[in-house]
C-alpha cells in the first residue's frame, strides 16, 4: 500500500461566516493521479489555495508527506515539494520555450543566479527531454507569445515539472482548449503520472473520463462521494447536485 502524500483533516475555511470548505476530509496516495470535480462554488479552488498556503484554514489541518503545513508560508510549501498550475497560463511571453524551462529548472532562486546561471550539460539534456515530453521540442526557440493557448498550457506544466515537485496541483488545464489540445493535455498528464503524484481540478467530463482513475466529488465544501468516473456519474447524489445546478 502506498504512503499518503496528501491528507486533510476536518479542513474548514470560513469567509465572513460562509464556509467555502466544511470539515473536508481527503487523502491521496503517493504516485496517484486524482481528479476533483464539483459544481461551481463547491470549494475546489479554495481547496488548492489552502494546500499551497495562499489561504489559511479556519480549522483543521493539511498534511503533506506527514508534515502539518499550517506553519509554513507559500514559498516554503513550494520548496517542500508542492507545485501548482493555475487556470490561466503563467509563462514568460518574451522568452522562448527553452528559456522558460531553464528559468523554472534553476534550483538557486535568487535574482543573480537566475540572470547569469549557465546550465550544465546534464541540465541541458533534462530540458531537452522535458521539451520532448510536453511536445514542444520543435518550438524550443519560439517565444511563448507565439504559442497557441494549448501549447502555453503544456509549457507551464513543463515549467512545473522542471521544479521537481513531489505533488502537482493542476487547476482546470483544458478550459478554452480545442478537442485536440484537450486530448494532448490528457495524454501529457497520464505520462507524467508514472513519475509524479497529480491532483487535477476539472469541469470537462470528457477530459475527466480520459485521465481519471479515481474521482472525488466536492459539494458545499465537503466530499460528496469518491470512486471511479462510472461510479460517481451513477451516484444519485451527484446527479442531483449537477442537475440542480443546471436548473438554476
Amino acid at each position: 500500500m502506498n504512503a499518503k502524500i496528501l491528507e486533510t483533516e476536518n479542513l474548514t475555511v470560513s469567509f465572513d461566516g460562509l464556509k467555502a470548505l466544511n470539515q473536508l476530509n481527503f487523502s491521496m496516495d503517493a504516485g496517484e493521479l486524482r481528479v476533483v470535480i464539483g459544481p461551481n462554488g463547491a470549494g475546489k479552488t479554495t481547496f488548492l489555495d489552502v494546500i499551497t498556503g495562499k489561504v489559511q484554514p479556519t480549522r483543521g489541518r493539511v498534511i503533506f508527506k506527514g508534515r502539518n503545513l499550517r506553519r509554513f508560508k507559500e514559498h516554503q510549501i513550494a520548496r517542500l515539494g508542492i507545485g501548482r498550475k493555475f487556470q490561466t497560463p503563467r509563462v514568460y511571453l518574451n522568452l522562448t520555450c527553452w528559456e522558460n524551462l531553464e528559468i523554472a529548472s534553476n534550483r538557486n532562486k535568487n535574482t543573480f543566479s537566475t540572470l547569469f546561471h549557465s546550465p550544465s550539460s546534464a541540465e541541458k539534456k533534462s530540458i531537452q527531454v522535458l521539451l520532448e515530453t510536453i511536445g514542444l521540442a520543435s518550438k524550443a526557440y519560439v517565444k511563448a507569445a507565439f504559442l497557441s493557448h494549448g501549447e502555453k498550457q503544456r509549457l507551464e506544466i513543463g515549467m512545473l515539472v522542471a521544479q521537481s515537485p513531489d505533488l502537482l496541483l493542476v487547476d482546470e488545464p483544458v478550459a478554452g482548449l480545442t478537442d485536440e489540445e484537450t486530448y494532448n493535455i490528457g495524454e501529457l498528464l497520464l505520462a507524467l503520472s508514472h513519475s509524479h503524484s497529480i491532483l487535477v481540478i476539472e469541469h470537462d467530463m470528457e477530459f475527466v473520463r480520459q485521465i481519471a482513475r479515481k474521482v472525488t466529488v466536492l459539494h458545499e465544501g465537503s466530499v460528496l462521494c469518491e470512486g471511479t468516473i462510472e461510479e460517481v456519474q451513477k451516484d444519485p447524489r451527484v446527479i442531483e447536485v449537477y442537475l440542480g445546478q443546471q436548473k438554476e
